[in-house]
């Protein structure tokens, strides 16, 4: 089963979580979008004077043994910043 992977976070965990990512070789196929704006549970990335903060957001297309791995990584980044906003979502996905 092939799933769609996507992590949105603080830009200020994405180093850490990138870092540990290539420590499990995880890393090599990914699509990143480095400014996302939104409004979540952490509270407002705006990128803009009053709101400053912004996210990041990362596409993983991969199996469920490495999604669970990914899985436990995001939480252990999370265990480290948890007031930096991280969330994981994955989708059962289907080449056509």
């Amino acid at each position: 089963m092939n799933l769609r992977v996507e992590i949105t976070g603080n830009r200020s965990v994405q180093e850490d979580l990138f870092e540990m990512l290539e420590k499990k070789k995880l890393s090599s196929h990914y699509t990143l979008i480095t400014e996302a704006l939104g409004n979540g549970n952490s509270g407002p990335r705006r990128g803009d004077a009053i709101w400053p903060e912004e996210n990041f957001v990362v596409v993983i297309y991969c199996d469920k043994a490495t999604a669970k791995e990914i899985r436990a990584i995001v939480d252990s980044v999370k265990e480290h910043f948890p007031d930096e906003g991280l969330k994981m979502f994955a989708v059962k996905t289907e080449v056509i």
